[in-house]
């Protein structure tokens, strides 16, 4: 299996194996539904944790202090759920929306479920709303289920020498989803963005496209109606490192021959060698005169047996 190494930044890198007689055309678009998915799921990663600890986000403000609710986003006096949790950012409810009289008997009714899972009654109707946060050990299992995605999708995958695969991406993506659902089983607002991300309306940066892409390896485009092994050769144990880039754009720049901690020793390695040689330059004049591998006569006087006579 060749493996190739994409490496679009520090942070974003992955591995991925195929076949050597696979199809370029074939390669691009796995490569670009990977590198779609291990985005997303990054931001999921972001949003999400922030979910979990200060609930949905805030709605939109239109520049007249009214929410597309109608809601006064500028009011403070609002009665909070038994989870809220202040966001620092103020781009969270720290709990959800303003309750209205019915709303509010709703969290008494739900503090009475609360009462009744210390008799294994689990089940509370307040969880059924999605303008209340989310109890404690849904929000940790959701954190749970972000960090294993996260993980999976990280570059420490590439130390390791784990290439990602498809489905696996896939099926993160579906266990993030239902750990939201369990979280708020009427759905998050549309503006919210976890629902974005998780519904592919998130506007983030822009994607490629799996049918104009590029891949790029050693300066050069790998052609879509070529095989790989027509540019990378027909052993299975090649490993590249490339780079997608849209249809248009300046080539990517080249990967540079050492990295960035391997420039940094072979750095301080010089510099210690020019810092030794200039205290011998400076300590060592005349020094190397009264050695015995400077004297020309040295050879002569140990067959006569004769000791070396030093001057000075």
């Amino acid at each position: 299996m060749v493996q190739i190494h994409v490496k679009q930044s520090e942070e974003r890198q992955f591995l991925y194996e195929c076949p050597a007689t696979q199809s370029v055309d074939t390669v691009i678009r796995d490569v670009v539904s990977i590198h779609s998915l291990q985005t997303r799921i990054q931001y999921l990663y972001i949003e999400g944790e922030q979910l979990s600890l200060y609930g949905p986000a805030k709605p939109h403000d239109n520049g007249e202090g009214q929410t597309p609710e109608g809601e006064d986003a500028s009011s403070s006096s609002k009665i909070r759920g038994p989870y809220y949790n202040e966001d620092p950012s103020g781009k969270r409810t720290g709990d959800g929306f303003s309750f209205t009289c019915i709303q509010v008997l709703l969290i008494a009714w739900g503090g009475i479920c609360l009462e009744l899972e210390d008799f294994g009654l689990f089940f509370c109707f307040q969880s059924l709303f999605s303008w209340f946060a989310c109890n404690a050990k849904f929000a940790e299992a959701l954190r749970r289920t972000l960090s294993e995605a996260e993980a999976y999708v990280s570059k420490n995958q590439v130390l390791q020498k784990i290439p990602l695969e498809l489905g696996v991406l896939k099926d993160h993506v579906l266990n993030i989803n239902g750990a939201v659902m369990i979280c708020y089983p009427m759905g998050l607002p549309n503006y919210d963005p976890v629902q974005q991300l998780l519904c592919g309306t998130f506007k983030g940066e822009e994607p490629f496209d799996p049918d104009t892409a590029q891949l790029w390896w050693a300066g050069k485009e790998l052609m879509r109606d070529k095989k790989l092994c027509d540019h990378t050769g027909k052993n299975e144990k090649t490993k590249i490192i490339a780079k997608l880039q849209a249809r248009g754009r300046d080539p990517p720049p080249r990967e540079p021959p050492v990295d960035k901690e391997t420039q940094k020793a072979l750095m301080a390695w010089c510099y210690k060698q020019q810092h030794e040689k200039k205290k011998l330059d400076d300590n060592g004049d005349g020094l190397y005169m009264n050695s015995s591998s400077a004297n020309p006569k040295a050879m002569k006087s140990q067959f006569q047996g004769m000791p070396v006579i030093r001057y000075g």
